[in-house]
């Protein structure tokens, strides 16, 4: 991982007839309480799940920002690490041992207090094997230990995190990993209410039962409809937050969203569909920036053909993308020769790989399919989404004028579209990455890796892997970013690993005049607690 007219709930509060002596009685009269402050929000689909553990996309990630709070959060403009449930923190002069100091007034939205074990036996919940959860890799490839006892090779005890007293958690590192602070924003490094989930198990998060700690909690949620939040008066800094509810609309159909938008139905609207581009374009409230996002086709690597790198390049150098983002997505977006978007003076975009319709054709025939003959069945799948669709309809045309294949394009709604990943029920399917935090080591190890949870296409390079491993030695530098170039290079380059499309250039939709707190962001990530009505 994005109007005007908000309907005007009047509520009313009657003061109740008081009896003066003399037996006369005062009119009862109607006084106006101050209109809520309601936000509301194209979500595009519906969560999964709200358990910090379980979720893996950018519609859960928006929600788990209202209802929770990790050791630091993001500032609203920067995204950079702020003071969240840990006030303030200390790290060793070797980089290696990190200290967090948290705030006496954190708790829970029941009010009972937010410790530093808390942490640790969160961090382990969410470690353990038996949770399976999609974002272990991530605390697994920083924290000591983390990884081992994710893979069963060893007990809790192996985890380098403890509580030093209730207010003083700790961890030590596999390495300098210059990027750790901005990771610990991420739903994989969640604290959670355990006195809840025991009492509860896997309904700890419904309506009634769910414990929360960030500035909203869970009003209501009707699946397929809508889920509301509103301001927690149980949160370290409510005074800060400035609306009263959110409601978030899990709208995958991007016409029916635009349209709600036109009508003020939802505050900020997150995607539109092509053919109503250009006129929302000329939208006021119409807002684009370029992110850290990628669009890329996963590759099925678990079965024949497309284990053969020969096949999967074929396809990644028959796609024109200058035409692609011209002529279908015409959102500004940028041309992917790789899957890290680039960093400016930081990290420039690599250019793994040309389109050549020729080369594509030679691969092709070399792998055993000239002229596309005898090559199998295949289906793009693709979450519900025009968009989607359209691309999807573009890369069918391509691939068939290109290389005479011929395949299927299939959609699905959002939860089964993700459990057809997890478990690598597809052959070739859209996704897009948004970079969890600000570093290369995001698209590479986070997508690639041969451990990732989210490695869905399971490519597997030990060579890549172990590139990975070097970098993750290295302090922060160019020395460093030259690795993490290098192993790009391998992983698109040579083995096209996953097929990038382009690099996002995002629209939101939303009224900056009535709005506040509301910045472009390099994530498109938006902190609920920062927004408030002008």
């Amino acid at each position: 991982m994005k109007k005007l007219i908000i309907a005007a709930l009047l509520v009313m509060m009657i003061v109740p007839a008081f009896v003066f002596a003399g037996g006369q009685q005062e009119e009862s009269t109607a006084v106006a309480a101050a209109e809520p402050v309601v936000f509301k929000y194209h979500n595009g689909a519906e969560p999964e799940s709200l358990d910090p553990a379980v979720i893996e996309g950018v519609p859960e990630h928006s929600i788990y920002m209202a209802l929770f709070e990790g050791l630091v959060t993001y500032d609203p403009e920067s995204l950079d690490a702020i003071p969240g449930v840990a006030e303030s923190w200390e790290v060793s002069d070797d980089g290696l041992t990190w200290t967090f100091y948290l705030r006496n007034n954190a708790v829970w939205s029941d009010g009972s207090a937010i410790t530093a074990q808390q942490f640790v036996d969160s961090w382990l919940r969410f470690l353990a094997p038996e949770t399976a959860a999609v974002y272990a890799y991530l605390p697994g490839m920083v924290i000591k230990g983390a990884a081992e006892y994710n893979a069963g090779e060893a007990g809790p005890e192996a985890v380098a995190i403890r509580a030093l007293d209730d207010h003083t958690f700790q961890f030590d590192l596999t390495g300098p990993a210059p990027y750790v602070l901005g990771m610990l924003s991420h739903y994989a490094f969640a604290v959670v209410p355990l006195h809840t989930i025991e009492e509860f198990g896997d309904a700890w998060t419904r309506p009634g039962n769910i414990v929360s700690n960030g500035p909203f909690n869970l009003k209501s949620w009707t699946p397929q409809d809508k889920l509301i939040v509103e301001k927690s008066e149980t949160y370290w800094d409510k005074d800060a937050v400035k609306l009263d509810e959110i409601v978030f609309y899990p709208i995958d159909d991007t016409n029916t969203a635009t349209n709600m938008y036109l009508n003020g139905e939802i505050d900020l609207l997150t995607d539109t569909p092509p053919n109503q581009l250009d006129k929302m374009k000329l939208d006021d409230g119409y807002i684009t920036n370029a992110t850290f996002i990628t669009y890329y086709y996963k590759v099925n690597q678990t079965k024949a053909p497309f284990n053969d790198a020969r096949v999967r390049k074929a396809l990644g150098m028959a796609i024109d993308r200058q035409e692609l983002v011209d002529k279908v997505t015409r959102g500004g977006q940028f041309p992917a020769y790789g899957i890290t978007p680039p960093l400016p003076g930081l990290y420039p975009a690599v250019v793994a790989f040309e389109e050549d319709f020729d080369e594509a054709r030679a691969l092709l025939a070399e792998a055993g399919y000239p002229n596309g003959e005898g090559f199998p069945e295949t289906t793009i799948l693709y979450n519900t989404s025009e968009g989607h669709k359209n691309i999807a309809q573009y890369v069918q045309q391509k691939w068939a004028e290109v290389l005479n294949i011929e395949v299927q394009i299939e959609n699905q709604e959002w939860a089964t579209y993700l459990d057809n990943m997890q478990h690598q029920n597809f052959d070739i399917a859209r996704s897009g990455w948004q970079g969890d935090y600000v570093d290369p080591n995001t698209f590479l190890t986070d997508l690639l890796h041969s451990e990732s949870g989210n490695n869905d296409g399971r490519y597997a390079s030990a060579e890549f892997d172990a590139l990975l491993a070097k970098a993750a030695t290295m302090p922060g530098g160019q020395e460093r970013l030259d690795v993490l170039a290098e192993a790009e290079q391998l992983a698109i380059g040579e083995d096209m690993g996953c097929i990038p499309f382009y690099y996002y250039n995002t629209a939101n939709w939303i009224d900056l005049d009535e709005w506040g707190g509301w910045y472009p962001t390099v994530q498109d990530i938006h902190p609920w607690k920062a927004i408030y009505k002008k």
